[in-house]
């Protein structure tokens, strides 16, 4: 099913009193839209803009839908607390929320909230999912998530850190 075209600002045009009005272009997606989020304001998903990076997020959702696992994520910044870096004070982000997708081999690891020790362990997507939803909304904001995103822009790797 193709994706429907979204709308972006790209150029300017002077009316005749000179003011400044933007002209907007139509572009095509990049990558297959999500299923909608089950939360509200979720900025558009199929953006690869950290493709083949790796980034400090936080992540405010995340459900699966077709067998597939969905997160929607901001980028934030996180501060040493202890030397040598054995914990971590999240410093939440600004603006919208992005939807990506994992890759069905993503690594998942966590620690101490989600997970069951200080140090990062294995866990299926599925049992991430299930950790973080089981979390308060007002206790996620504090959590923070290195994540590593293939050339598509899919997670492909997952590691809460430890906060105390």
């Amino acid at each position: 099913m193709p994706t429907p075209p979204t709308a972006t600002v790209s150029a300017t045009t002077k009316t005749p009193s000179t003011s400044t009005v933007p002209t907007p272009t139509t572009t095509p997606s990049t990558a297959t839209t999500a299923p909608a989020a089950p939360g509200e304001g979720t900025a558009p998903a199929g953006t690869t803009r950290w493709a083949g990076t790796k980034q400090f997020m936080q992540i405010r959702e995340g459900w699966t839908s077709g067998g597939r696992t969905y997160l929607s994520v901001r980028t934030a910044r996180k501060v040493a607390v202890t030397a040598p870096h054995e914990a971590w004070l999240i410093i939440p982000g600004e603006g919208p929320y992005t939807t990506v997708l994992m890759a069905a081999d993503a690594r998942v690891l966590l620690s101490v909230p989600l997970g069951d020790d200080s140090l990062a362990q294995p866990y299926s997507q599925t049992e991430f999912v299930n950790r973080l939803t089981a979390e308060p909304s007002a206790s996620r904001s504090r959590l923070g998530y290195d994540l590593s995103f293939d050339g598509k822009g899919r997670v492909t790797r997952l590691q809460s850190l430890y906060t105390s």
